[in-house]
């Protein structure tokens, strides 16, 4: 098949693509920041708000990927000013496009957060709930099938977001791990390869088309056991040199110690998969293979 790759060279998109590119025609479209042609891809250069650069990714797609739209009028342009066909536009979202604060464990039915939160993560939801109603609109008045995926915490190797590579860092080179005294937040992650399968299950599978769909593992997990985990996939070496320091919340944030993950019974958002299961087949890889895969991968860049 032929893709368009709108983003696809940091972390998710790169993972997707370096899976993808073994048996399909892919061209990456973005800044280029990062090379991509050593996957065997096509990579066009250009700022995807720009008419004239999106005119340059000329043909026709069996499936447009688009990974990082963030703003209201991302998609509606894209849709606009791309020259060929579009037989399928998957929107990657996020599974924090689903109410806050009501306890319940969200499926893809459940109601989307339409209320201003703070900061720059209320901007983040905004931004993906409104794309999502716009890919709706706009993909469903051209006649274009779209699906969307919604994943929970990505990790693995190439996250070289502050996220679990922060703590593995602290680990191996100051050979320290927090204990968070007052984390009472669960969490679920997503296994990079996990959530670029997905992609690729979804790719011209009309039973997805117009439909949405939670990546997350089945683990819940809190910051206690995350540790816990991060000791169990290290070497013995490792752990036997570690220093455990307790620490509150507020003291962390305020002394820059990561915190990146929700750390209150408040900020947990728990998430259905059975769908992406049941519907896209997707197999999610075990918590501890997926964290020993991404230990191993971080611990060549730290050590």
């Amino acid at each position: 098949m032929r893709l368009l790759v709108i983003g696809g060279s940091y972390f998710y998109g790169r993972v997707f693509v370096m899976e993808a590119a073994r048996g399909h025609d892919i061209t990456v479209f973005n800044r280029g920041t990062y090379s991509m042609e050593e996957f065997g891809v096509t990579q066009v250069k250009g700022d995807r708000h720009d008419a004239q650069s999106l005119a340059e990714c000329k043909g026709d797609y069996d499936a447009v990927i688009d990974f990082c739209a963030y703003d209201a009028g991302d998609v509606a342009f894209t849709v606009k000013h791309l020259p060929g066909t579009i037989a399928q536009y998957i929107l990657i979202s996020t599974v924090d496009v689903y109410e806050h604060g009501d306890g319940a464990v969200k499926t893809e039915e459940h109601v989307l957060e339409h209320r201003n939160l703070a900061g720059e993560a209320g901007a983040y939801i905004a931004g993906k709930v409104a794309l999502e109603e716009e890919l709706r609109l706009v993909c469903g008045e051209r006649g274009i099938p779209y699906t969307v995926l919604r994943p929970a915490i990505l990790y693995g190797p190439y996250n070289y977001a502050p996220r679990e590579s922060s703590y593995i860092q602290l680990m191996l080179t100051n050979h320290v791990l927090p204990r968070f005294v007052d984390a009472d937040g669960r969490f679920q992650f997503v296994y990079v390869k996990d959530a670029a399968w997905a992609v690729l299950k979804a790719i011209g599978n009309q039973n997805a088309y117009g439909q949405a769909y939670n990546l997350c593992q089945d683990d819940e997990v809190t910051y206690e056991s995350f540790f816990e985990m991060l000791r169990k996939v290290a070497e013995p070496e490792t752990v036997q040199a570690l220093q455990e320091i307790p620490i509150t919340v507020a003291s962390a944030m305020a002394q820059q110690v990561p915190v990146p993950f929700p750390a209150t019974a408040q900020e947990t958002h728990l998430c259905s998969n059975k769908k992406s299961k049941e519907e896209l087949g997707v197999e999610y890889t075990d918590f501890e293979e997926g964290m020993r895969r991404t230990y191993n991968a971080f611990k060549h860049v730290f050590s």
